[in-house]
């Protein structure tokens, strides 16, 4: 399970994406649209800008803006960077937290899932993203008639 960090980072990478051509992304614009408290925000984008996804400029036009392409941002890459190592269970990424690792059946078995897990977020991009976003339509744009 992805921790809401994670998840939320990513939501935030694609909204700086959406919005970017408009220039730098106020955090709380960002926290608006995407529901998220503008503290853990902040903490998730100080941690997104450590690694090079975005920065930050000062001033009264100040905000985010992606520090690469969307189409060099891998998904495996932001989620590592906000989540650590991606392991469906504990004992694949650390063997020696389980004594049952070298005998048990399921060991294998998680190890495939994770790995699968991996290579579906290495293949993505947050241009992949994007793409799927103009597919869906944007939820704030929607209007709903009586």
């Amino acid at each position: 399970k992805l921790s809401t960090k994670a998840r939320y980072g990513i939501r935030a990478l694609l909204d700086i994406a959406q919005h970017n051509l408009e220039g730098p992304v106020l955090l709380r614009e960002i926290a608006k649209r995407q529901d998220i408290s503008r503290n853990y925000l902040e903490q998730i984008l100080i941690s997104l800008k450590a690694a090079g996804f975005v920065r930050s400029e000062r001033g009264n036009r100040g905000g985010f803006i992606l520090a690469k392409n969307p189409s060099e941002i891998r998904l495996d890459q932001a989620v590592q960077v906000l989540e650590g190592k991606i392991a469906l269970v504990e004992c694949v990424d650390d063997p020696k937290v389980c004594p049952r690792t070298s005998f048990c059946p399921t060991h294998e078995l998680w190890g495939e899932v994770t790995a699968a897990m991996n290579q579906v977020l290495k293949s993505k991009t947050l241009q992949d993203l994007l793409e799927t976003q103009k597919q869906k339509g944007h939820p704030q744009t929607a209007m709903y008639y009586i």
